[in-house]
């Protein structure tokens, strides 16, 4: 079995390179863990399942994405995520950074 890292981590803001939407890391999985038929569906470019997959809360928006690593970037705008979420998951954002609530996995 390949052995992956992923390139991103939890509170860590981030680009989609396809649908071109901003939002912050909220979970990592080191491989693809959905169903056979939501791949099928949605992953119409059929990005690898042993690599990292994200959980995806998205910027101005009230809805998680799940994605694949091959599809996202650093997002260098420096500026913070507007999600309902955010506050539940994260205790702050300084220098680019959200910073998890204790006691979360």
């Amino acid at each position: 079995m390949k052995k992956s890292f992923a390139r991103f981590h939890v509170g860590q803001p981030i680009h989609h390179k396809l649908f071109d939407y901003r939002g912050v890391v909220a979970d990592v999985d080191a491989s693809y863990q959905g169903s056979r038929q939501w791949y099928d569906q949605m992953a119409g470019s059929r990005p690898p399942k042993d690599a990292p997959w994200y959980h995806v809360l998205v910027h101005d928006a009230e809805h998680w994405t799940y994605v694949a690593e091959r599809n996202l970037e650093h997002d260098i705008s420096g500026e913070p995520i507007d999600h309902p979420d955010v506050g539940d998951l994260f205790k702050g954002f300084s220098d680019g950074q959200y910073y998890r609530r204790n006691g979360l996995n």
